[in-house]
């Protein structure tokens, strides 16, 4: 456990997240809402805490359910990003902050401990495609400074250390039906599962 690491989550009004996995399920937004709900769930145990972002009030009660605050935040994902960041370090200026996607349903505890306890300062974890970014972290008492989007792996590597671990549950984010294929062969967390059941 890193207990001086705080992580914000971004998490999309879910009749708006993951449209690209339409055909997938029946029920979407579901399924969005349990990507994030087992996502968070597996991070909690190696952090000191979590921070969402969201404006669904479907999620904001999942998550109190689980003892996870959240809070409305601005449009887009970087500004949201960056003002978790900002809340987070009000509360503690000396911590790290990081940034986890909300799509990592395979996610395990344990291989984002070693990613954290990989990480000297400010990091990154890319995707499996060497593209995106899966997880930001800032240097100690310093600014996240997120730069997701297109190329956001290439952006983040200009100043932050690169985390490419064997960690595959970190580096797994599931946009694409044949993101969830791999997803469920390493192994769904179970809210997942029970949104696509009986796949798992």
């Amino acid at each position: 456990m890193r207990a001086d690491v705080d992580l914000v989550v971004p998490v999309k009004t879910l009749q708006r997240a993951k449209t690209r996995l339409v055909g997938v399920t029946d029920d979407r937004p579901a399924l969005a809402l349990a990507f994030a709900l087992d996502t968070i769930a597996a991070a909690l145990p190696a952090v000191r805490s979590v921070l969402a972002i969201t404006e669904d009030p479907a999620v904001a009660a999942e998550l109190r359910a689980m003892g996870v605050g959240s809070i409305p935040g601005p449009e887009g994902l970087n500004e949201a990003l960056r003002f978790g960041a900002a809340v987070l370090r009000r509360r503690d200026r000396h911590r790290v902050v990081g940034a986890l996607q909300a799509d990592l349903p395979a996610l395990r505890t344990d291989e984002l401990e070693l990613a954290l306890a990989a990480a000297g300062g400010r990091a990154f974890c890319p995707d499996r495609q060497g593209t995106g970014t899966t997880l930001l972290l800032s240097a100690p008492g310093q600014d996240l400074e997120p730069r997701f989007g297109v190329g956001s792996a290439e952006a983040h590597a200009a100043d932050a250390q690169v985390l490419v671990g064997p960690w595959p549950t970190l580096r797994n984010d599931v946009d694409t039906a044949a993101d969830l294929e791999l997803a469920t062969r390493l192994g769904l967390g179970p809210r997942t599962c029970e949104a696509l059941s009986p796949v798992c």
